[in-house]
């Protein structure tokens, strides 16, 4: 994707007009070029609105949707009309954990009891958690249950935490910081046992692991399509059919999407992220087979150059392209900053005064100089073996040469609290 890594030794300044090599595919994904080509035609000459029913214009849009809607169930074992459309994963997690939550107290069971109870992890994405603590203001019992060093959940703690008044469990299939694989199929057979709904975030994994809504059990699912080389703006939401799961709609309008989410469709959007969701399930198996040999290449190359590299969150069970770790003495701003000819991220939230360790690496038990200084890495489809090893040497060579001023790493960069900013 970017040209030719520099020889070792080569100044950042000689790249001056190279874009960084782009290793952050897990906070977005290039457009793929192949789901661009299909969108194209829906800007120009395929313009209508789909939700028009009297012309062949509107029909042609709703056509292309409904092919759409099919390729993206087909990617995850569902059903076409479980596929409602969203703005991104973001709404879908919104709309699966308030819209279950909301139905069941506005419709509750006329025998059994009533279920309130929302169950997620402490280290679920943002939207994920800031659902629950809304839905905890609204008198919604809350549990966040932890996590080991791995990042795995223990499925004893969960089976302990469920009660007959849950409602609904929620835990991210792959994690978008620290790549970690959860039990899927084990958190839905419990889950369906106990009569509880399993709504996982997909973001990170549709596309890039093999999903099976039916033979994991998975009631609700959400999706994005910026994670998997589709365009931004658009993701869905899997609502299961059978057994029903019931949602109260977040957007109130036309009853689009069976009303589940008024609005007109952008049809681009959805006929690229079915084009993106078409490719990928066709090139899962070997795109993933060389991103993990890719990823064991970065590495093992970084263990070898840098001694004392810590790995965060556990290898076996991790999304292929992903790698988070620390180097030990230094903060994760001080190595990216030191390596501008590579695009890379952390988990940390910069104030204006500080640097906040990663809540995800607190919640593994890490402290908070190890979690402050963990960065990210997220191969993707376009990445090539010269980029890794391009960045192999320029992280080896700037931990290197930071840890060696004056003994210390970047003294000169901290703030008066003796924090990095």
């Amino acid at each position: 994707m970017n040209d030719l890594p520099l020889p070792t030794g080569a100044r950042s300044s000689d790249r001056a007009n190279t874009p960084p090599v782009y290793l952050d595919n897990q906070a977005s994904t290039p457009l793929d070029p192949r789901v661009l080509e299909a969108m194209l035609p829906y800007f120009t000459e395929h313009f209508g609105n789909p939700h028009s029913e009297s012309h062949v214009y509107g029909h042609n849009a709703m056509a292309a949707i409904d092919a759409a809607r099919a390729d993206i169930a087909r990617l995850i074992h569902a059903d076409p009309r479980e596929i409602v459309v969203t703005s991104g994963a973001t709404e879908a997690n919104n709309l699966a954990i308030k819209g279950a939550a909301h139905f069941l107290r506005a419709y509750p069971p006329a025998d059994g009891p009533s279920r309130d109870h929302i169950v997620a992890l402490t280290t679920e994405h943002k939207c994920v958690l800031e659902s629950a603590v809304a839905l905890e203001r609204e008198g919604f019992p809350v549990t966040f249950l932890p996590v080991g060093e791995s990042g795995l959940v223990d499925l004893d703690a969960l089976a302990g935490t469920i009660t007959d008044r849950t409602l609904l469990v929620s835990i991210m299939a792959a994690h978008n910081e620290i790549g970690v694989i959860q039990p899927l199929a084990e958190i839905g057979a419990l889950c369906r046992a106990r009569g509880v709904l399993f709504h996982t975030d997909a973001a990170q994994a549709a596309g890039k692991i093999p999903l099976d809504v039916e033979a994991m059990k998975i009631d609700l699912m959400s999706i994005s399509g910026h994670k998997m080389y589709g365009p931004k703006g658009v993701g869905a939401l899997y609502i299961r059919r059978r057994p029903r799961v019931r949602l109260l709609p977040l957007i109130d309008g036309g009853g689009q999407e069976r009303g589940m989410r008024s609005g007109t469709l952008p049809t681009p959007l959805c006929v690229g992220l079915g084009r993106a969701a078409v490719l990928a399930a066709a090139e899962m198996e070997s795109e993933a087979k060389r991103l993990l040999e890719l990823r064991e290449r970065l590495r093992q190359g970084l263990t070898r150059r840098i001694s004392d590299l810590r790995i965060n969150g556990d290898l076996d069970h991790r999304l292929p392209g992903s790698l988070n770790f620390s180097v030990p003495g230094l903060t994760a701003a001080q190595l990216i900053e030191a390596v501008p000819s590579i695009a890379i991220s952390t988990g940390s939230a910069c104030t204006s005064a500080a640097v906040e360790p990663s809540y995800v690496l607190r919640a593994l038990g890490l402290s908070d100089d190890i979690a402050n200084a963990s960065v990210r890495v997220g191969l993707g489809r376009f990445n090539a073996a010269a980029e890794v090893d391009f960045a192999i040497d320029a992280l080896a060579t700037a931990a290197t040469r930071l840890r060696g001023v004056d003994g210390k790493a970047g003294r000169d960069d901290m703030n008066g609290t003796g924090e990095y900013c």
